[in-house]
């Protein structure tokens, strides 16, 4: 298998990142690539062609491979439901829920047989496989039964790369720290060493490569600049604040509620392309100021995000800006909450059977919860207006009815489903549909409407999907000079050679 395994120092390190790059790299040189994360643990979701639900980071760096995403890349499935359970998705389905004890104890065989079949269809596929592995390679804790780091660099028998993270300090201590605490097989897997997120002068890192080289017996194959204002989607909300941290821009105000239990946040990312709309992330009723906009959007634990708004009184807040004639959008659960009604008889949202909730009662909304998870693709059109085809897709437990007999839907899907509910020419709006905002013409729609509101000049649609290509390949231009290609390329290619 010709393939090489991203490991970091720690979580956020840039793996991911790095991962995103090597991809374009491989497929702007004519390689079939593929990105591979045996297990991963978000919130933050994807759904492929086939209806088959995987991490976003593995979607996002299909794009950048120039391939279609595909459960194989990503097997396994962690989704947060609370602080003790996740569910487990595997290839693409929901199958159970587990506590962290009972996960580690009864999944360990099952896991490696998921990921040995996708090493093997990805090896059949592809020329290349690029594989992520998952915060530090040295818990100790977790490692006898750990299912993405060096077991999986073991079961592909390919080398690795260790990435550290030097804009948040200890560069040097980690990278040893982390090689000394791997066994004598797993440190001869690690053929390169990458620094990344450097600001200023990289030649003034020579000294510190050097001394790194001499003490590791390892290479460093790249000393990658600090990317500032980057347009690649993060692979979970310890993102949010790089991402949006530049968004502070004068025009449109938009508020987003930061949920605990926060899922597929990227529904909002478009709005880093519009020149002159900001975003706040917020998390308190002091925070909220005079936004044109608040979107609740995606969780993975409705009632309990629910309870969340209540204990910080955000819902109180919500609920005037409401009476005030605020314009409000709920995505997925965010649709839920603004309801009437949220129903759990079977505890698939809570893990309590016959668990009800009142939700903020903004539109007549109810909502029951059940066991089997709805995943696909969808398509349809804006009920209301004349717009183009909308695309997205649906990930929710739930299937919400609308008491007044006289609602106008959101959307008409092309399946001959209706989806939400528009209230009021638009001022309220709640969807299943993620990814409703990557839709370029609605969303200019939407967007204008609040620039005729205040005055503003109106602007044309932003081709989202042409800027983030032209992203991976800026990303890929921005990373290539700062390592060495050829050097990598050559431990890569090396059969055999990896222990």
């Amino acid at each position: 298998m010709n393939g090489i395994i991203v490991l970091g120092t720690a979580s956020d390190t840039g793996k991911s990142f790095i991962v995103t790059a090597l991809c374009r790299l491989f497929a702007n040189e004519g390689y079939k690539v593929a990105p591979f994360k045996s297990q991963n643990m978000s919130n933050n979701s994807y759904v492929t062609l086939d209806g088959k639900e995987i991490g976003r980071a593995q979607g996002i760096q299909a794009e950048a491979a120039k391939t279609e995403a595909t459960q194989w890349m990503n097997p396994i499935l962690l989704k947060p439901r609370s602080d003790m359970h996740s569910e487990v998705v595997l290839f693409g389905q929901a199958i159970q829920t587990y506590s962290g004890r009972d996960y580690r104890e009864s999944f360990y065989t099952q896991g490696i047989e998921a990921i040995q079949a996708s090493l093997k269809k990805l090896n059949e596929l592809y020329d290349v496989i690029i594989m992520e592995g998952a915060g530090s390679p040295v818990e100790v804790n977790l490692k006898p039964r750990e299912l993405v780091n060096m077991k999986v660099a073991e079961l592909a028998d390919v080398p690795a790369l260790l990435v550290a993270d030097i804009d948040r300090g200890g560069v040097f201590a980690s990278i040893v720290g982390t090689i000394e605490l791997l066994t004598e097989s797993e440190r001869k897997r690690i053929k390169g060493l990458i620094i990344n997120k450097f600001r200023g002068d990289i030649g003034l890192f020579e000294d510190g490569k050097a001394w790194l080289e001499k003490r590791t017996g390892i290479p460093v194959l790249g000393v990658l600049p600090y990317i500032d204002g980057h347009r690649i989607e993060g692979e979970d909300s310890l993102s949010l604040k790089d991402r949006f941290s530049a968004s502070g821009k004068a025009g449109i105000d938009i508020v987003v509620v930061k949920l605990p239990f926060l899922s597929n946040y990227t529904d909002i990312e478009p709005f880093l392309y519009e020149k002159d709309v900001s975003v706040r992330w917020i998390t308190e009723p002091d925070q909220i100021g005079q936004p044109d906009a608040i979107i609740i959007p995606g969780t993975k634990s409705t009632i309990h995000d629910l309870h969340f708004l209540r204990k910080s009184g955000l819902d109180a807040v919500i609920k005037a800006y409401d009476k005030s004639g605020g314009r409000i959008v709920g995505i997925c659960g965010g649709y839920q909450m603004i309801g009437e009604t949220l129903m759990d008889p079977e505890g698939t949202d809570t893990g309590k059977a016959g668990s009800s909730e009142k939700g903020l009662a903004i539109i007549p909304g109810h909502t029951t919860f059940q066991k089997s998870k709805i995943t696909v693709r969808t398509r349809g059109r804006v009920f209301t207006e004349e717009s183009a085809l909308m695309e997205g897709y649906e990930i929710h437990l739930g299937k919400t009815s609308i008491s007044d007999h006289d609602y106008i839907p959101f959307l008409q899907l092309e399946d001959g489903r209706v989806d939400g509910y528009c209230g009021e020419n638009g001022r309220i709006i709640g969807t299943y549909l993620h990814h409703v905002f990557h839709n370029d013409r609605w969303r200019n729609q939407w967007l204008n409407r609040i620039r005729i509101e205040k005055q503003l000049p109106l602007l044309d649609a932003v081709d989202v999907g042409s800027v983030k290509n032209e992203s991976y390949d800026q990303l890929a231009d921005s990373i290539e000079p700062h390592l060495d290609w050829g050097q990598l390329k050559e431990i890569i290619f090396q059969r055999g050679k990896h222990t």
